[in-house]
């Protein structure tokens, strides 16, 4: 697992960090991701969900305030209250308060049922934790997704915010979605964060979130801190 911090742009606070899965060798996630199925897919997801706690705890989460987030795979999880079982348990065995847990979703994924998708949001909010859709702005079905799922978070994807300190009709559309944001009583994200112009400008637009290289890049079972650089933005 690397992890990688999202920042809250405002205080200069990290809000969370996210866990990232690695090849044995710090390969990518998609070079791991592609070797998925069904027959592997649950077993690949739990895993995924123990790791990043225990490894997130024993660099250090605990003694800080932020949240650990953690991908999860829809399609992986057959039933939301026997899927989660491992996931308390491991919680709790790491003294990691439920609430401290933010699980994310990409729009990008082939969901077979959103109504099933509807469910295990349902059920996770259900014990505290926070929900997060990733990757939103790059599927047309993201704002029917965005009113039915009802997440507590949605990340806007780099596609999105690439250059938009140069594109006025990219500020337009971000400037839409911080409106929306608040008032849906969601967090707005911004990922893929690589300048000081980018980060800017975002919060110039009221986007609260930041995640990005301009911040930190993802450290393999560390949780790295801030760079010199955006803290003096």
């Amino acid at each position: 697992m690397a992890f990688q911090p999202i920042v809250d742009a405002e205080t200069g606070a990290i809000y969370a960090y996210e866990a990232l899965v690695r090849g044995p060798g710090g390969e990518g996630a998609d070079s791991i991701l592609s070797l998925l199925d069904a027959k592997n897919r649950y077993a690949f997801d739990q895993a995924c969900r123990v790791k990043a706690i225990e490894k997130a705890v024993a660099a250090g989460l605990l003694q800080t305030d932020a949240k650990l987030s953690i991908n999860f795979l829809p399609n992986a999880v057959y039933s939301p209250m026997a899927c989660i079982q491992l996931t308390l348990k491991t919680a709790r065995a790491n003294a990691l308060p439920l609430e401290r847990l933010v699980f994310e979703f990409t729009e990008n994924e082939d969901m077979a049922s959103p109504e099933h998708v509807a469910d295990i949001i349902a059920t996770y909010k259900n014990f505290g934790f926070t929900v997060a859709l990733d990757d939103f702005g790059t599927s047309y079905s993201g704002l029917d997704r965005l009113a039915m799922l009802v997440p507590d978070v949605v990340k806007l994807d780099r596609q999105l915010l690439a250059g938009i300190d140069r594109d006025p009709r990219r500020r337009a559309i971000v400037a839409s979605m911080a409106a929306l944001g608040q008032q849906l009583d969601t967090r707005m994200v911004a990922e893929g964060i690589e300048t000081q112009e980018e980060a800017k400008i975002l919060r110039e637009l009221g986007i609260r979130y930041h995640q990005g290289f301009w911040y930190a890049r993802p450290a393999l079972e560390q949780l790295p801190g801030l760079s010199h650089e955006s803290l003096a933005a």
